[in-house]
């Protein structure tokens, strides 16, 4: 990799920037002192040093947000704040993006990262990687309900939906639900359970792909992934569950 994509990689400047940065002869490679920035260095083998201090490269960014309502799950949009907008100048420089989308009012757990293929592998329908969101229904939620949803229920537009499973906290003229679904078709939870004569009025995505959503975070607020956390999202999107 070249010195100047390195360091701008690890929010050390534009590539401009760093240019000046390596002319000044501040940056080092295993003591050594590197000006030109076509040198090529091995991040894994060779100590990069920038005033003294080594530079701990990494190329992935794992970060999990409970997303608030009024953010849009995009990299960018001329109209409305992205998920991608909130987070610290840090992580920006990782160039993450969000791994599918919630709506626009829904709340919840959401992935962002820089690895494609972890996010080709939990979005890829062949994998049916489970998605659990709680909400609110406006309407008694039914046993019926239950079977419609395991057999999979008609969307307005004619699409058959997988099978869901659909677990009932409470019923009555308003309910509290659990649903589990394996594909992300727009606005599915919503559509589903008005294809049943109900409407959804809260909904917040609880786990995806195993991973459970920090209860501690606090609606915008993020963290990094732990080691573990990696592995089991690593781990379950590797299962094919065809």
């Amino acid at each position: 990799m070249r010195i100047d994509k390195m360091l701008a990689n690890m929010g050390y400047g534009t590539r401009k920037e760093v240019k000046k940065l390596l002319k000044s002869g501040i940056v080092r490679v295993d003591a050594q002192p590197i000006k030109d920035a076509k040198t090529h260095v091995d991040p894994e083998t060779q100590e990069v040093t920038v005033y003294g201090e080594v530079v701990e490269y990494r190329e992935y960014i794992y970060l999990m947000m409970n997303k608030p309502q009024g953010l849009i799950s995009a990299t960018e949009d001329a109209h409305d704040t992205t998920v991608i907008d909130i987070l610290e100048p840090e992580d920006h420089v990782f160039e993450p993006f969000p791994v599918g989308r919630l709506d626009k009012d829904t709340e919840g757990l959401l992935l962002i990262t820089n690895d494609g293929k972890l996010t080709h592998q939990l979005l890829s329908p062949k994998k049916g990687i489970g998605k659990r969101y709680f909400a609110t229904i406006e309407g008694e939620v039914t046993e019926a309900d239950q079977k419609a949803f395991r057999r999979g229920v008609v969307l307005d537009d004619g699409y058959q939906t997988k099978p869901a499973e659909l677990e009932i906290i409470h019923s009555g003229p308003t309910s509290e639900i659990e649903l589990v679904i394996t594909e992300g078709k727009f606005h599915q939870v919503k559509r589903m359970f008005e294809s049943v004569d109900k409407q959804v009025t809260y909904l917040k995505r609880i786990s995806m792909a195993g991973l459970e959503l920090d209860e501690d975070l606090e609606p915008g607020e993020y963290r990094e992934l732990n080691d573990d956390e990696i592995e089991l999202l690593h781990q379950n999107s590797s299962q094919s569950k065809e």
